[in-house]
């Protein structure tokens, strides 16, 4: 039994006395209601750019106008402390106004994939109690928030023409020769619970000052991925998400409000953008680059024009960039700060970004319970390989043990990492026992096996749920994965268990070559046996074009493992 660590015995974790420069673990963490990021923004930058969207730059001033008029908008249709008010949204400036308006109103955001199915979205409306949709005139966007209406799941949409949110010009084109992607919402048999986004940002009531607390009231309702189960709302209080925005912030220690730019080509309904990309980017004044999706060519053309100087990303978004052939003609010399998340960074990867940037990339780890973000590697010193670096300020990791979370376990052996701070959630909405299963005393279960160096520097092993059992020794696909990409053909990889009548689980890789490259199974056996154990080799390879994804571009498992589960047949 490994032995019990009290964590009150402790006089300072750590990772203290390591602690990057310029950045003060114990620092006050200041925790607000939401708007008060905006507010504060457009007060000291007024005349600052604020969004840069498609050619049409949006100001501070002009940005905290329009929020201010949509909330009296949304008030004056009922909107009050409490409402849930879904955004089915890509990354336009529409986002970012109603946002920023449902939390002024009071009323809590739902963040919706757009490409879900009805029956995704029929589910997260109903368990979120969703009463209003925001939506554009968007064909693909409209259809289905016509079909919750009809289907009595939500009481009413606002749908705002997504020729606003364009150039004068483009918005004339669009109108144009666009016209098969706009609906027709005059026509709709569920008009009459429609609600213009013209007619709503110009109604002539006064917005009604809410008074919110920021501890306790609930600003967004994010719902995890449901990879291990049915979709859950994590309820992040204003509080968790003002002062995971201040961590962040806190972090980029060379980061200066007013000047910086920052590149959102994530979805801002993720989490991870929605704090990295909108929230921090509204604390810092900077200009707030959108992408409506992210598709590679407009990204390095935006980088290349627009010349922001921070980048989150997900691994996958880097590697697409340094494997595109003409990546050299584009000039992104103008990013200082690149933050990737979602998924391990190779170090490859990373380092060779930063070379032909010269910007620095470091890797941070989060979940949705935590708002997201819980750790990150500094910004200044040396990369340690496969480490996700130490805890944000205020922010406290225990390694727990595995059979037992109520104990933690020694410095350097593998334990379920568990956080508690100010960003880590109020808990699931509509669901105690979740929760408090999700909790081991004030402390986030996140399911995540990771060590700690002797730094206070923490390296995810891997998640609990993806332990491939060999023959009664545990293997984790992590490991595998880091020895393959290693190999100078591979772009991605995935590795999975799959069935073994000897063994009964082994691991199974999925690769991904770089484009005009080749490698044969042999290949890639004979480049691992140096590096992993005989129980650890891949008992399959096979190479795909390529490899299913989630919507931020995260390598997923999941429909691997169904196709496998489909074949039924041990290997």
């Amino acid at each position: 039994m490994k032995p019990e660590v009290s964590q009150t015995a402790k006089s300072s974790p750590l990772w203290v006395d390591h602690y990057p420069k310029g950045i003060d673990w114990h620092m006050p963490i200041p925790t607000r209601p939401v708007p008060e990021l905006l507010e504060r923004a457009v007060k000291r930058f007024p005349g600052n750019p604020a969004i840069s969207f498609l050619g049409r730059t949006t100001t501070y001033a002009m940005l905290g106008a329009e929020v201010d008029r949509v909330a009296a908008g949304l008030q004056s249709i009922g909107v009050k402390r409490g409402t849930k008010v879904g955004l089915l949204l890509p990354n336009t400036p529409t986002f970012i106004v109603y946002y920023f308006a449902i939390l002024k109103a009071g009323g809590t955001v739902v963040n919706f994939n757009p490409l879900y199915t009805l029956e995704e979205l029929s589910f997260q409306v109903k368990d979120s109690e969703t009463e209003i949709m925001v939506t554009h005139d968007l064909t693909m966007l409209f259809s289905k928030t016509e079909a919750l209406l009809e289907s009595g799941a939500i009481a009413r949409a606002i749908v705002v023409p997504f020729a606003n949110v364009l150039p004068p010009l483009k918005s004339v084109l669009f109108r144009l020769f666009k016209r098969k992607d706009v609906a027709d919402v005059g026509s709709s048999r569920a008009a009459a619970q429609i609600v213009n986004g013209n007619t709503l940002a110009a109604t002539s009531s006064p917005m009604s000052r809410v008074d919110i607390d920021p501890d306790e009231d609930i600003a967004v309702l994010q719902y995890t991925g449901g990879t291990t189960g049915t979709p859950k709302g994590a309820m992040l209080t204003h509080a968790n998400l003002t002062a995971n925005t201040a961590q962040i912030a806190a972090w980029g220690v060379d980061l200066e409000p007013g000047k910086e730019s920052i590149l959102g080509a994530l979805p801002l309904f993720h989490v991870f953008a929605m704090t990295v990309v909108m929230n921090m980017g509204i604390e810092l004044a900077a200009k707030i680059i959108l992408i409506p999706r992210f598709q590679l060519l407009e990204a390095l053309k935006l980088l290349d024009k627009e010349r922001p100087t921070v980048l989150p990303a997900v691994p996958t978004i880097f590697t697409a960039m340094l494997n595109y052939p003409d990546f050299k003609a584009y000039d992104v010399s103008s990013l200082r700060f690149c933050l990737s998340g979602g998924a391990p960074l190779p170090l490859e990867v990373k380092l060779k970004f930063e070379a032909v940037s010269g910007a620095k990339v470091v890797e941070g780890y989060g979940l949705s319970e935590t708002s997201p973000v819980l750790t990150c590697n500094p910004v200044q010193g040396e990369p340690v390989a496969g480490s996700i670096g130490p805890p944000l300020p205020g922010t406290t990791i225990s390694l727990r043990d595995i059979d037992d979370p109520t104990k933690e376990v020694a410095q350097g052996e593998r334990g379920e990492l568990c956080a508690k701070g100010p960003q880590v959630m109020k808990g699931y909405w509509k669901k105690p026992a979740e929760t408090e299963k999700q909790f081991v005393g004030d402390f986030l279960r996140t399911g995540d096996v990771a060590i700690m160096d002797e730094k206070g520097y923490f390296s995810i092993v891997d998640r609990i749920k993806d332990l491939i059992i060999c023959s009664g020794y545990n293997v984790y696909p992590r490991r595998i994965e880091e020895a393959i990409y290693t190999h100078p053909a591979v772009e991605e990889v995935t590795v999975i268990g799959i069935p073994d009548a000897y063994r009964g689980e082994a691991p199974k890789a999925f690769i991904k070559l770089k484009s005009g490259m080749s490698a044969t199974e042999a290949d890639i056996l004979k480049h691992l046996q140096p590096k992993i154990s005989r129980i650890e080799m891949p008992a399959a390879i096979e190479f795909r074009d390529s490899l299913p994804k989630t919507m931020i571009g995260k390598l997923s498992k999941k429909e691997l493992a169904a196709e496998e589960a489909k074949r039924g047949r041990p290997a």
